[in-house]
């Protein structure tokens, strides 16, 4: 989904001045260990991690579970919290990524957010996906 009611009137009421919006992001790894990014547009040179906004009466970790399914088509539960189990077939559910693809971390593309270089080489935030 794209931006949710809560956040189109926070917008409609403030413009494009900047708010505060805790946000999730999901560090998914395929079976070689690959990192899966997305590119919102086949336009942009610009790649993501599968993330956005937690909304109101939301946890972190259902905020990143929902996320990575609309943008990916992926069903993930987060390691760090819960275990790893999944599914799904890799598909952009919702219109938010026009291309997804894993890269490796010595090859990742330039991303829209300068995330900290130390999320890539560690696993302890890492989401994996299984095909089931």
């Amino acid at each position: 989904m794209p931006m949710s009611e809560y956040y189109t009137q926070l917008r409609d009421k403030i413009g494009t001045q900047l708010i505060f919006s805790p946000s999730v992001a999901g560090v998914i790894r395929n079976q070689q260990g690959e990192i899966l990014f997305q590119r919102p547009s086949l336009e942009s040179a610009i790649w993501s991690l599968p993330a956005g906004a937690i909304e109101i009466g939301e946890t972190p970790a259902k905020a990143v579970v929902r996320e990575v399914f609309e943008e990916t088509g992926l069903k993930i539960i987060p390691k760090k919290l819960l275990g790893v189990i999944g599914g799904g077939e890799l598909e952009a559910v919702d219109g938010e990524s026009a291309q997804l693809r894993f890269f490796g971390v010595d090859s990742m593309p330039q991303l829209a957010i300068p995330y900290p270089k130390e999320i890539f080489y560690s696993n302890d935030s890492d989401l994996t996906f299984f095909q089931v």
